[in-house]
This record gives C-alpha cells, structure tokens and sequence, in this order.
C-alpha cells in the first residue's frame, strides 16, 4: 500500500467522496453533516492523502490544520472493496505520523453516532483517542461526537501496527 498526498483531480478519488458524503447524509440527521466537499480538501489548510494498490484506490482520509500545534481528521473512508483490511488503520497511522512531523500536540476528530459509525469509533480508540468536548468551532449535539490525542502523551507508546 502507498500512501500519497492530492489526487483530489481522479475521477476514481472524486467518486469516493461522492460516496462519503452520501453516506454522511443519509446516516446523520440534517444539519451534522460535517464532511468537506472537493472544494474545501483543496484549501491550504488540508493536506488530503490517498491509499493505493497499484492503480486501485483504497481509500483516503485528510489532516486539517487548526492551529500552529493541533490538527483535525476529516474524510476518512475506505473503498468498499476493501473495507476491514486495514486500509483505514493504515490512514490514521500515516495522518498521525504527519501530525507528529509538523510538531502538533494535538490531534481531534468529529463524527456521528449509531451503527454506522461504531467501527470508526473503535478504529480510534484503538490509537488512543478519546471522547472529549466539542472543537474548532464545532456545536454539540446528541448526534455528534469528538475524540481527541495528545501525540506528547503517546510518544513513548508503540505505533499501531
């Protein structure tokens, strides 16, 4: 597996979001959706990263700036194809590694709740997130949940591997 930064211009890329964002609306009540669209991955704010297999997409996720020393998850998915093969550990471990590297302390998420979230949720809690207060400009709701890592506090463990 190669993980690379932009692609955002592939047709195969930009039908994975498509397909992001679908899911985001029909699993989440109006109004929480969170996901970035094409247009806000391409700020400069948002490295946006890719997972392939030769020319086969297997997923993406991206690593929001918020601020000189703490950073944001946003679209993580995994093509269908390869759901359950480690395609979105893989992503985490590498958002993670490139938090480390620009010197963040902190890393934070926003997602829903219910069945359809379940397995990211426990995705991140197995690299250490945990469930925290709302972020970045974030409103709470019954709906959405925040989980955040302190990178200081897991230097000295291993990686997930």
């Amino acid at each position: 597996m190669i993980i690379s930064p932009g692609h955002l211009d592939d047709p195969r890329v930009i039908a994975l979001l498509r397909l992001h964002l679908e899911s985001m609306h029909v699993h989440s009540p109006p109004g929480t959706v969170h996901a970035l669209d094409l247009s806000a991955l391409k700020r400069p704010e948002v490295t946006f990263f890719t997972a392939w297999d030769g020319g086969e997409l297997l997923g993406c996720g991206a690593l929001r700036e918020l601020s000189a020393g703490h950073g944001e998850i946003k679209s993580m998915r995994t093509a269908p194809a390869h759901v359950r093969k480690g395609v979105a550990a893989a992503l985490v471990r590498h958002i993670l590694e490139e938090a480390s590297r620009r010197g963040y302390r902190r890393v934070s998420l926003e997602t829903g709740s219910g069945d359809a979230f379940d397995g990211a949720i426990a995705l991140y809690g197995k690299f250490g997130f945990v469930r925290g207060e709302a972020f970045g400009g974030y409103v709470a709701t019954d709906f959405n949940q925040f989980f955040h890592l302190d990178l200081h506090a897991t230097e000295a463990q291993p990686t997930l591997r």
